[in-house]
């Protein structure tokens, strides 16, 4: 077992992965093992009479389904003292945006800070006492996502706490080749767009947080320990994992729920753009109220985008398409989100985007850039507009490759 410990119990301060597959066998190939399932197989030992932080939700599981903040909770020798929750809470069920209360967990008994109410971040109050935070959620492999942004702001505060942070990695449910959309202009960076990092990044959390470890993305640095899975290959997608999907947040319900948000997510964010979000098919609908749907339709099946299909779609005065995405789909999906925009744009009676920039903060803040109104409003093709990402991505994809985890 690779643990990197010092004789007096303190790890060093340094990137670690858990690389234990090699030692215990091969894992089944039907079923990936995740970070917590190979914590467990090792008997804790990383935690052993440690006073514990965990920051997760309802998205911590094993891959029997079985909570993660319950596994340690009764893990012997293993003293889970304080629980931390993030954007949608500890179940998954508040909206997103909206505020989330620090309280008791029904399942532990223990106290919850929420880290989306009062603060981002946890305090030198929620971490006196503790001795490691550990961090188990799943992620959707998009930079706007949050969760990432509060491991981010996690690591912050365990290094300034001077203790040791714990990543229980997990599949990226879009696979771990994707890397494609804008780049993140660094006046935009926010809890929308923590990261300098395409908005589809194709590396799961714990490859993140050695990257953003090693570059001083998270300041200062914290000593940082990654428990690998076994079994994950950058090729596969959730559905190829073999494991249950959790709905990560009221509009992520499906495994598939992550190809359609980084497909509409951005366009989504524009006033008077439909996406199906709040309906049984969020992120898979592209409809506004001065559209043809035939003609959109039309428009989009016409870019022949490989591995998405186009049908129309109409419901409450909205029209558009309604949107298919296949796993190994080859389109570039944040390609889709421009599309519509200039789609929308051009059968719209006025600009998109009117009213004060100030409207469209948050959209600016997950595209990165508030340069795409400018050119759509201009009217600059799409292709011209998407083409402009892949020096940014072609750059990232070099920068990663210290970082990456599996083959």
């Amino acid at each position: 077992m690779i643990f990197n410990q010092s004789k007096t119990g303190r790890f060093f301060p340094v990137c670690v992965a858990l690389v234990l597959g090699a030692l215990l066998g091969t894992a089944q190939a039907q079923q990936v093992e995740l970070g917590i399932d190979v914590l467990k197989s090792h008997d804790f030992s990383i935690l052993q009479g440690k006073r514990v932080g965990l920051v997760t939700n309802h998205t911590g599981i094993d891959s029997h389904g079985v909570k993660t903040r319950k596994i340690v909770a009764k893990a012997p020798g293993v003293h889970l003292v304080a629980l931390f929750a993030p954007e949608h809470g500890l179940d998954g069920v508040v909206g997103a945006g909206k505020y989330v209360a620090a309280k008791k967990d029904s399942l532990t008994g223990l106290p919850c800070y929420s880290l989306y109410g009062p603060t981002r971040k946890p305090t030198p109050a929620m971490l006196k006492g503790l001795d490691v935070l550990v961090y188990d959620m799943q992620d959707i492999g998009s930079r706007s996502y949050t969760y990432i942004s509060t491991m981010v702001k996690c690591m912050e505060a365990a290094g300034e706490a001077g203790i040791p942070f714990i990543v229980l990695d997990r599949p990226n449910p879009l696979g771990g080749q994707r890397v494609e959309g804008p780049p993140m202009e660094p006046q935009w960076i926010s809890f929308v767009g923590q990261l300098p990092v395409p908005y589809v990044h194709g590396m799961t959390a714990g490859e993140l947080a050695q990257m953003a470890n090693a570059k001083g993305w998270a300041t200062p640095k914290c000593n940082l320990t990654i428990v690998k899975m076994r079994g994950w290959q950058r090729e596969m997608t959730w559905n190829q994992t073999g494991l249950q999907w959790i709905a990560t947040s009221p509009n992520i319900p499906y495994s598939n729920s992550p190809f359609y948000y980084v497909a509409t997510g951005l366009a989504g964010e524009v006033e008077g753009i439909e996406t199906g979000c709040g309906g049984p098919e969020p992120f898979q609908i592209a409809a506004c109220k001065w559209t043809d749907a035939d003609r959109f339709t039309g428009y989009m099946r016409s870019l022949d985008l490989r591995g998405v299909s186009f049908t129309p779609y109409s419901k409450n005065g909205f029209e558009g398409c309604r949107i298919r995405i296949e796993p190994s789909a080859e389109a570039d999906l944040c390609a889709i989100g421009v599309y519509i925009l200039a789609a929308a744009q051009k059968s719209a009676p006025r600009s998109i985007f009117a009213g004060p920039a100030s409207k469209y903060d948050i959209f600016y803040k997950c595209y990165g850039s508030n340069s795409i109104r400018v050119a759509i409003e201009r009217g600059v093709s799409p292709s011209k507009i998407i083409s402009s990402w892949s020096g940014a991505n072609s750059s990232f994809r070099t920068d990663r490759k210290p970082y990456l985890l599996y083959p």
